[in-house]
């Protein structure tokens, strides 16, 4: 529990610093990814922040190895409270009134699973069939990875509203769902005994290979869309899809078995729907800014 929440402190501080990192770059672009590199390298806001996200990692082995998945991602959810609470105090960035009753559905829904959960009764697997890992996980990120791009697409026609970012956070949660999947998968080899001989069992693994691709792909991907968009909208939604599909997906694919009691098991299903829902229908498009009346005149600076 300690280390799910240190994961939180961690990763909602490293979103928030690379977030007011790029707002002070110029233009990055996932077409650019050599020079997108060479700007946020050069940050040293931004190397803390990536920093913090790394520490956050390292907290999420730890939480992998002694909760469930599904406990796993309710108490990482919960960490979206802050986050929001961060990007207002420190990027000044305000959520709507539709948006904040969205995040506070979402915060339920999650609270749903967290409470489907019993202390004993929950088992913590290892391992899991590689075959069923690369079925799940190859069409998940080939599917973030074409709704990204058919976002960014139709964020270039004209007169196109501003995005609030939702699409973005879609797409990049789906990289991290397999990220997470990947990081389970790892904190399995992690044992006191034989760290040679995991460390090779580690290797002949999918794990080492899902999570340099997403790292590659996640860190352009997320870095574009974070600077184009409020983090306080855009990182609850990626990290919703992120912790529903690592719940779902993840309890499947290492064997984790659901509830057997009937209310338990309802309060589980509920709250994964409840969350797919909010998602659905959270506004895909910022209001425009007002226009001046006409007639009146614009106001100049001395």
């Amino acid at each position: 529990m300690a280390a799910a929440l240190m994961a939180n402190v961690l990763y909602s501080t490293g979103f928030v610093l690379e977030k007011r990192a790029l707002a002070a770059l110029p233009e990055v672009t996932i077409r650019q990814p050599a020079r997108l590199l060479r700007l946020v390298l050069g940050s040293p806001l931004w190397i803390g922040g990536s920093l913090s996200l790394a520490a956050g990692f390292g907290a999420q082995l730890v939480v992998y190895r002694t909760l469930p998945i599904a406990a796993a991602q309710g108490i990482f959810v919960s960490g979206l409270v802050l986050l929001v609470l961060l990007s207002a105090r420190l990027l000044g960035e305000e959520t709507s009134g539709r948006e904040r009753y969205a995040l506070g559905a979402i915060l339920a829904a999650l609270l749903m699973v967290v409470l489907s959960l019993r202390e004993g009764s929950d088992t913590v697997s290892r391992a899991a069939p590689y075959p069923l890992i690369l079925l799940l996980c190859v069409p998940s990120l080939a599917a973030g990875v074409w709704l990204y791009n058919s976002s960014e697409r139709r964020a270039r026609h004209r007169h196109r509203l501003p995005t609030t970012g939702v699409e973005y956070g879609v797409a990049v949660g789906l990289l991290y769902g397999v990220s997470s999947l990947a990081i389970k998968g790892v904190a399995g080899y992690l044992t006191a005994d034989g760290l040679g001989g995991a460390f090779l069992d580690l290797l002949r693994s999918p794990y080492p290979y899902l999570l340099l691709f997403t790292g590659a792909f996640g860190l352009v991907m997320s870095q574009a869309a974070l600077q184009r968009c409020r983090a306080s909208l855009i990182v609850p939604v990626c990290t919703t899809v992120t912790s529903l599909y690592t719940a779902v997906l993840g309890t499947l694919a290492f064997g984790e078995a659901l509830p057997h009691d009937a209310l338990r098991l309802a309060l589980r299903v509920a709250g994964t729907a409840l969350a797919v829902t909010v998602l659905l229908t959270m506004p895909k498009h910022d209001a425009p800014a007002p226009r001046p009346p006409i007639g009146a005149k614009e106001l100049t600076p001395p």
